[in-house]
């Protein structure tokens, strides 16, 4: 069993009477005190976050306070470690300073002694815990910077509420469009919580049939159903002590959603065909493109289970509303691509980042990725809004010569100017700023076509 985080001081002493003595001591200065009388098995008992210190003797049977020392701070270094020594053990004390003991005292000592030796260990042990939260603390921020790419007030938001929710117990239910990132931010909220050491385990429901979805979820036993020939373990009971990711919650039966109601009221999980109930250390967390609420007016959803998953939502924003996220996003990932191939990188031109942003992106982040590879590959790519559009907007990987940058910057500009609504040729023209003649000349040799973009001209051309 693990020491309580409540504990300050864990007393290890093979002597009862000396043991009762100094617990007595640190009992009546408001210390809370757990006293041992062997160190085997102590380290097991601690976790590397534990914010107390330890006082052992050094002479013991079985595990002495030098071994329970290095053991100790092979675990963690910092942790301070207070040794008890007899007259004759004063040079072994002394190895143990060299070795990282934060103190030793000789018997007979005066509790005075004691108390401040305990006291001045405890305050550098919160310093310690608090420096380490600290640096926790920001690598968490820039892994979270790397991984949701964005300057946008949403996306810092965004970022905001993950570093809040992630320290908690609490489940979660993210919102947000397909391709908007689902998987991505709930791996980041297990990541960052003290559940990181423990599975993460993701499932779609909507790729799951109805015939085996609750077996895949809850597990069975054997001859629970025709087929069944040996026990299976469930996802949920999988993920114990870690994280289950329920992306496409919408699609889940009625019946299934009635289980889970209760898997989330009680935490325990029931075989199929089972009597056990099966205690769960787990973090839900549930994803959705749709709006429950909604599902749950018109009877496809448990109002119940939506109240219930709804206490920790997270939104998020599809891309068209993240501004010049877009073009950071489709940099990265046109990097990653190009490093990945092992081809030279492209920077994005004024032209094709104007087509970036005028983009709706309907597939978000996981079409933009998509595209970005493209580009990378030097492939061209049609942006279309539309899909009947197909002058919306062409984006290829831009050569390093002035004059094809120029010719590609210039296609970009007219191609762009095409997607908006244009009476005439002559209106066209007159939007860019040059002749009629001029810009025919220029859509031939670019292979753009006014008829094509869906404006219909109404002047002679």
């Amino acid at each position: 069993m693990s020491i309580d985080n409540q504990i300050q001081v864990v007393l290890i002493d093979d002597d009862p009477h000396l043991r009762q003595a100094l617990c007595q001591t640190l009992d009546l200065a408001g210390l809370k005190v757990l006293t041992l009388g062997e160190a085997t098995g102590l380290t097991a008992r601690l976790s590397r976050d534990w914010p107390g210190v330890v006082v052992s003797d050094i002479r013991m049977p079985g595990m002495d306070g030098l071994e329970l020392l290095a053991e100790l701070h092979g675990q963690d270094p910092e942790l301070p470690v207070l040794l008890i020594t007899g007259h004759g053990d004063v040079p072994l004390a002394v190895q143990a300073m060299r070795a990282g003991a934060y103190d030793f005292l000789e018997k007979p000592f005066a509790s005075d002694a004691l108390l401040d030796s305990v006291r001045r260990a405890l305050a550098l042990r919160r310093l310690v815990l608090d420096n380490r939260s600290l640096r926790l603390a920001l690598s968490d921020r820039q892994q979270l910077s790397t991984r949701l790419v964005g300057h946008s007030p949403q996306m810092l938001r965004l970022r905001e509420q993950i570093g809040a929710l992630a320290a908690t117990r609490a489940d979660v239910l993210i919102l947000g469009e397909t391709g908007a990132g689902k998987e991505v931010v709930a791996r980041a909220l297990h990541d960052l919580s003290s559940r990181r050491s423990g599975p993460f385990v993701a499932i779609n429901a909507g790729a799951l049939a109805e015939s085996v979805v609750e077996s895949e979820l809850f597990g069975h036993e054997p001859g629970a159903f025709t087929g069944a020939q040996k026990r299976r373990i469930g996802k949920f009971e999988f993920a114990n002590g870690g994280t289950l990711f329920l992306d496409e919650i919408e699609s889940m039966s009625l019946d299934v959603q009635v289980k889970l109601l209760r898997l989330l009221q009680e935490r325990v999980v029931e075989r199929l065909g089972g009597n056990q109930l099966i205690p769960l250390d787990i973090r839900i967390i549930a994803a959705t493109k749709e709006d429950l609420r909604q599902s749950a007016d018109q009877g496809r959803f448990r109002a119940d289970l939506y109240y219930r998953l709804n206490v920790a939502p997270l939104r998020i924003p599809p891309l068209r509303e993240r501004g010049e996220d877009a073009l950071m996003l489709f940099q990265h990932f046109a990097d990653e691509a190009s490093s990945r191939h092992g081809l030279p990188l492209h920077e994005l031109q004024p032209g094709q980042r104007a087509l970036l942003l005028r983009h709706s992106w309907p597939g978000n982040v996981r079409e933009l990725q998509n595209a970005a590879e493209r580009f990378a590959l030097g492939l061209e790519l049609a942006l279309d809004n539309t899909q009947d559009n197909p002058a919306a907007g062409v984006l290829t990987s831009t050569p390093g010569g002035l004059s094809e940058q120029v010719e590609q910057f210039e296609k970009s500009l007219i191609a762009a100017e095409l997607t908006r609504p244009h009476s005439s040729v002559r209106s066209l023209a007159e939007a860019l700023g040059i002749p009629r003649k001029t810009l025919h000349d220029k859509l031939r040799k670019h292979g753009l076509n006014f008829a094509d973009s869906g404006n219909h001209s109404a002047d002679d051309e």
